[in-house]
This record gives C-alpha cells, sequence and structure tokens, in this order.
C-alpha cells in the first residue's frame, strides 16, 4: 500500500485535525458528487457532506488500521447519512402536511428544471432511478458514477462482493427497460446508453 495512504490512515484514526483537513480537501467533491446522485438535491448534497465529514470523525476509530484509499469508507457513510437524510424528509414532510395550509405553496420544480443541462433527458433518468429499490441506486451511484469497482463498492456498503454484483446488474436491466425509446420517436439506443454509462470522476 501506498505509504501517504498508510500515514493518511493512521493520522485519521489517532484524530489528527490535519489529517481530516487532507481528508476534506481529497475527497469533499466525490462526496457532493455521490451525494447528488442519490438526492438530486444540490442543498441536500451539501448537507450530506458536512454530516459525512462529521460522521467520519466520530467513526475514525472503527477505521481499519490497513487499507487503501480512504474514499469507499467515506462513500459509505455518505451512503448511510443519506439514507437518515431522507427519513428525516419524509417525517417532515408528513408533519407539515398535518398542518392547516392558508396558502398553496410554490412549487420550484420548473426553476429547478431550468438551471439544468438536457433537462428532457435527465428528467427521464431520475425518473427511471426513482424506480429502482434503494439499495440498486446506491450500487448504481458507487459503481457507475462515482467509479467504485466491485469490491470498494461493497466495502462501502458493507456488504458481500457478489451482492454488489448481483444488485448492479438488476440496476442495469431495469434502466434499460425503463430508458427504453418509445418506437417513432427517433431516439436511437445510443441516447440511452449515454445516459447510464460510467463517469469517473477523477478523485482517488
Amino acid at each position: 500500500m501506498d505509504t501517504n495512504l498508510r500515514n493518511l490512515r493512521h493520522r485519521v484514526r489517532a484524530g489528527d485535525q490535519d489529517a481530516f483537513g487532507e481528508l476534506f480537501d481529497a475527497y469533499a467533491r466525490s462526496v457532493y458528487n455521490h451525494a447528488y446522485r442519490l438526492t438530486g438535491q444540490w442543498t441536500v448534497a451539501e448537507d450530506v457532506v458536512s454530516l459525512t465529514f462529521l460522521d467520519a470523525w466520530r467513526l475514525r476509530g472503527r477505521l481499519d488500521e490497513e487499507g487503501g484509499s480512504l474514499r469507499p469508507w467515506l462513500l459509505g457513510i455518505a451512503t448511510n447519512v443519506t439514507r437518515n437524510t431522507h427519513r428525516a424528509a419524509r417525517r417532515h414532510a408528513a408533519a407539515m402536511a398535518r398542518l392547516p395550509r392558508e396558502e398553496a405553496v410554490r412549487d420550484f420544480a420548473d426553476e429547478l428544471a431550468g438551471r439544468l443541462d438536457d433537462a428532457a433527458q435527465l428528467a427521464a433518468v431520475r425518473t427511471a432511478l426513482s424506480r429502482l429499490r434503494r439499495a440498486e441506486r446506491e450500487v448504481l451511484a458507487l459503481c457507475v458514477w462515482s467509479g467504485l469497482d466491485y469490491r470498494a463498492a461493497a466495502e462501502a456498503l458493507g456488504v458481500p462482493v457478489g451482492t454488489v454484483r448481483s444488485r448492479l446488474s438488476r440496476a442495469r436491466t431495469k434502466l434499460a427497460k425503463q430508458l427504453e425509446p418509445p418506437h417513432g420517436h427517433g431516439q436511437t439506443k445510443g441516447d440511452r446508453t449515454t445516459a447510464v454509462r460510467p463517469l469517473r470522476e477523477g478523485n482517488r
């Protein structure tokens, strides 16, 4: 294993604040990208980044002394934080729904979509992703978009490598079916493949 990685891992375990600064600089963008792909909201993704590194500090003593990049560890924490954030948001929404409404709340969906490139394609992909099971979305985000291999994704999620393989296979099959263009609309198979192809982030 690279000496720098080993030293960083040991320093993080020891609670070295400078090491956590290095950790944040190296992986904050990767954590943010992962969180955004799971939530679809910039502000929520930013909150997930903050909470992920707070949890990383709290859980530093559980970090294995030996290992490679700390990215899978952080993305695993981010995945758990995102789950908790979803649960909290559902509870908040349920509580708000029970309150009497004096006026309609403005819908910002169109405004948000206007800020995105190729909104129609993104909406189609987002809809297809929402129909996947949570576990399938998580493994897709880790392996396809964050570029982790099977073993690293398994480490992040705390599941066997075989589970990662099967979940990813199911997710890809479901997405391919859901994004199949309707007959006569002129969309090519290449359009569908582009929407779900791996996007490498360049982080370690």
